[in-house]
């Protein structure tokens, strides 16, 4: 009988030993054993020896706030909580607490991200583009060996083990591993959370790993600029429409944000952007009287809540610019020049090979020679009784006819004489009878 309490004895010594860090004061009380956390999963899992009728985990990281999920088991009577939302690389305090018989009975369990500190990765962000690529990067530690290589894993549930290591690294001057390319993602769902873990491994030392809360995959999208801008005007305003960007989540066009960019044309000073949300048809105005210069249009969107913009879209022109009091250029003279003289040759090749001169410029009717020689002016001038007056026209003889009777024959007789000059006038021509 002896021999059996002492073997007794020893199987309850062993068992102590192999125990879970029970706590020694509740060794032989607690019912909560194999007390164990996942960090890359954010998973504590437990078991109990014997029944409970109330359990409860939480955690405590900093500077976040205390959570507490609700327990729950696996087909092999296995608890576990999760805590998706925390971040362990700074270490947390895990607390069980369980009734047991009655009894209250709590385990903690201290969680250190082991690895030298300041050798985990930093600056690191990830987003997603062209509809199905996403890219990730990041850069080693400020107290990282130089041999450090880092290794990203990433998956979309919690619950699911759709884990996935990095498919391709982007490799930095020195041979570390600095950045991750997926070139295919998933189908996309409006509800997915990217979660994302990167450790490391060094000769020198163990490297400390990085955690983050959920990236939620509608948020980490950078949209592809809008496209199909228009401008039109109809006659008092400037109408300028664009489309929606063609996204990876099916959300309400109202969720995104444009900033508008409208500056003149040539101008140093640079006018405030405009900021409007999205509608199915998008659509702005401006005011003809507002865009007399030339101005330019350009167009970016991001999603509402997050800074992520997309790159600028194409640059339109509208308006009217203003005019150049400096005088037309000197290009435009010689053209001018040019092609009047061009106009001029033409035209006298036409006149002079088809008489165009006298069709298109007939000559104007003169009164004859013959006619207007009757017409010659005669100066007036004042006679002295019969006697033209001095350095008039030389004298010319003038035959006066006088008719006298004879008185034997009965015939008349005439004769002439000599009278004056040429320049008695008409009414002293006579006739003698």
């Amino acid at each position: 009988m002896a021999f059996l309490l002492d073997f007794v004895s020893l199987l309850v010594l062993l068992s102590s030993a192999c125990g879970e860090e029970p706590d020694p004061a509740q060794e032989n009380v607690s019912p909560v054993i194999n007390m164990k956390l996942d960090p890359r999963k954010k998973m504590l899992i437990w078991n109990n020896r014997r029944n409970v009728t109330w359990q409860e985990c939480k955690i405590d990281t900093h500077p976040s706030c205390p959570t507490s999920p609700i327990p729950q088991v696996k087909d092999n009577n296995t608890y576990f909580c999760v805590f998706p939302n925390c971040v362990l690389h700074r270490g947390a305090l895990l607390t069980i607490n369980v009734t047991a018989d009655g009894d209250v009975f709590q385990r903690e369990l201290a969680f250190r991200n082991s690895g030298k500190e300041g050798s985990r990765a930093v600056n690191f962000s990830c987003l997603i583009y062209n509809i199905r690529f996403m890219n990730c990067s990041w850069m080693p530690g400020p107290a990282a060996p130089a041999d450090v290589q880092y290794r990203l894993y990433a998956w979309t549930s919690t619950y699911e083990d759709d884990e996935v290591e990095c498919p391709h690294y982007l490799v930095g001057s020195t041979g570390t591993h600095v950045g991750c390319h997926f070139d295919e993602l998933a189908e996309p769902k409006s509800t997915d959370n990217y979660f994302f873990f990167v450790n490391g491994t060094s000769q020198e030392t163990a490297i400390q790993f990085l955690d983050f809360t959920p990236f939620k995959a509608t948020e980490m999208e950078k949209y592809n600029p809008p496209a199909n801008l228009t401008i039109s005007y109809n006659g008092s305003h400037h109408i300028i429409r664009w489309d929606n960007p063609e996204i990876r989540f099916d959300i309400s066009s109202y969720i995104l944000c444009y900033e508008l960019d409208f500056q003149i044309k040539g101008s140093s000073s640079k006018r405030d952007p405009v900021f409007q949300r999205g509608s199915d048809k998008n659509v702005y105005l401006i005011p003809g009287s507002a865009a007399r210069a030339e101005n330019t249009f350009r167009v970016r969107v991001k999603y509402a809540y997050k800074d992520l913009w997309s790159d600028w879209s194409v640059t339109l022109h509208f308006g009217h610019p203003e005019p150049d009091f400096r005088g037309p250029p000197a290009a435009l003279v010689g053209l001018v020049v040019g092609a009047a003289a061009l106009l001029i040759t033409v035209l006298m090749f036409l006149c002079t090979r088809f008489s165009l001169r006298q069709k298109l410029l007939p000559p104007i009717p003169q009164v004859k020679r013959e006619v207007t020689g009757a017409f010659v002016f005669l100066p007036e001038v004042s006679w002295d009784g019969c006697h033209p007056p001095l350095g008039s026209q030389e004298p010319e003889d003038i035959l006066t006819v006088e008719e006298t009777r004879s008185s034997a024959s009965g015939q008349a007789e005439i004769r002439s004489a000599p009278h004056g000059s040429e320049n008695v006038p008409p009414e002293g021509r006579a006739l003698a009878v």
